[in-house]
């Protein structure tokens, strides 16, 4: 059976800590098969399999395992894992790593699930391997987890860059599978080429560099372009505003409307408004001890006090005006404007966050949460759907959740992976070491006409702005954030 899959499929993959599926969306569309998928969470792997399996031949369906510890235990051979694996990708966990020095090698892994993909490469030898974890896992406080995952991937026989590659889906441009939406995710991408090379290979440049592609400029980003039309929500209701929350958005935009007004279109300072502190410099002194207080809060009351006293009129009209607001929860007193010259709440992409109302600029959305911070689209007043946030992640238009609870449906968005970038970095890392990996690897994943894994997940409007982008000549757009080789192992 073994040979005709891979005679019948373009390569394999092995797909750990799968979710829903981002990274099979990405390989099945270059011909992928996958051969081995594991993923502990039942309704997500409910959702992979209604998804990617269900509707498979039986001799064409992969191994599914549910608790990736049984099929790679720490002694004895692997459990159910196919001895052909192409690729493997994994969207691990991070965990942390012993720091006594006493353990070396893969002894210091154990305990972590990072352990079960080292076991998995120890004994299975894939070709190329495409790892996804979260930014954090190359800041300062995990140097040393970073340092251990480069030194057994190395001493596993695997040429990484000890420079990480951190890469977005807003960076690219619809064409190449981008999405609206900032999620910086750290890549590790590795060929096998045995210890001695890998080691000798240290000094490989990173796969990716932080920062927009082929001229596009994240700016020209619409939320638009991934949402559904109305009368496609079958169930709309469940995500449209309630009263109180329309009236929330209302009486903060009333003051909006005023201080703009008033500033002459000078847009609203980025530093969080707190109505709650909302007193003369004089009166913040009495009311409190700035001494005493974190540097960032008192930093904070001063500049709501200059701005009160600079709006005092508007504010205290507009106060009276409202005497519900009075009423509002705390956090609801708040607003974090973020929306630079945007004209109102209704025109902005609002979050209802303990620490305040924030608003953004409706162009790109914040990373998808595995918590419920979703987003809200002021102009249709109402939050996204789960598909909507499928979409966010490249998955196809006709990807569905089924009759699955929201609330878990949101969470498996937010744990997953974007097809479009995580395709984008695969690609990048099989030209970048093309004359090592095997040829009907490269050749599938190399084809021209796979660019983008994700044709259908945005609307048609999104290739044509891009298109126009192109007619007309981008302007330069300087990468945010610079190449975040903050940490680098050599």
């Amino acid at each position: 059976m073994l040979r005709s899959l891979v005679t019948a499929h373009a390569f394999t993959f092995a797909d750990l800590f799968a979710g829903i599926g981002g990274f099979h969306a990405a390989l099945k569309h270059a011909g992928g098969h996958a051969v081995f998928v594991s993923e502990i969470d039942r309704e997500a792997r409910e959702t992979y399999l209604a998804r990617w399996v269900n509707q498979l031949p039986e001799d064409e369906k992969p191994v599914i395992n549910e608790d990736i510890n049984q099929a790679t235990p720490a002694d004895g051979p692997l459990v159910g894992v196919p001895q052909r694996i192409d690729v493997l990708t994994a969207g691990f966990p991070c965990q942390p790593f012993s720091k006594s020095g006493k353990q070396q090698g893969m002894e210091e892994t154990r305990g972590t699930l990072f352990f079960n993909i080292c076991r998995i490469l120890e004994e299975r030898r894939p070709p190329v391997i495409l790892l996804e974890n979260v930014r954090n896992l190359v800041g300062p406080r995990h140097t040393h987890e970073w340092h251990v995952i480069v030194t057994q991937l190395r001493d596993l026989g695997y040429r990484v860059s000890g420079t990480p590659s951190v890469f977005s889906p807003h960076f690219l441009p619809p064409s190449l599978g981008g999405t609206p939406q900032v999620r910086d995710r750290v890549f590790i991408l590795g060929t096998y080429v045995g210890k001695e090379q890998a080691w000798a290979d240290r000094d490989v440049s990173p796969t990716l560099v932080r920062g927009p592609v082929d001229g596009w400029d994240p700016n020209r980003w619409r939320i638009d372009w991934a949402l559904d039309d109305e009368d496609e929500i079958g169930d709309l209701h469940r995500y449209e505003l309630t009263a109180s929350e329309r009236e929330w958005v209302d009486v903060w935009d009333d003051l909006v409307q005023r201080l703009l007004e008033v500033r002459d279109g000078e847009r609203l300072p980025g530093f969080p408004l707190w109505a709650d502190e909302w007193r003369t410099v004089a009166e913040l002194f009495t009311a409190h001890d700035l001494d005493t207080l974190p540097t960032w809060k008192a930093d904070f009351l001063v500049k709501n006090a200059r701005f009160y006293e600079q709006h005092r009129a508007v504010i205290d009209s507009w106060r009276a005006e409202h005497p519900e607001f009075d009423t509002f929860p705390p956090s609801r007193r708040k607003l974090e404007w973020q929306a630079q010259d945007t004209g109102s709440l209704w025109e902005t992409v609002m979050h209802f966050r303990p620490s305040g109302i924030r608003c953004k600029r409706p162009t790109y959305l914040p990373a998808l949460v595995a918590i419920t911070q979703t987003s809200i689209i002021g102009k249709r007043e109402r939050r996204i759907t789960p598909h909507e946030a499928a979409r966010l992640q490249g998955m196809p238009r006709d990807f569905t959740f089924g009759n699955q609870r929201n609330a878990a449906s949101y969470k498996q968005v937010g744990n997953g992976v974007c097809v479009g970038a995580a395709w984008y970095a695969l690609r990048q890392h099989v030209l970048q070491d093309d004359g090592s990996i095997p040829e009907h690897i490269t050749a599938a994943i190399l084809d021209p006409d796979k660019v983008n894994p994700s044709p259908d997940s945005l609307s048609p409007q999104a290739v044509e702005a891009e298109q126009s982008v192109h007619e007309s000549g981008p302007e330069p757009v300087a990468a945010k954030g610079g190449d975040a080789r903050s940490v680098s192992l050599a």
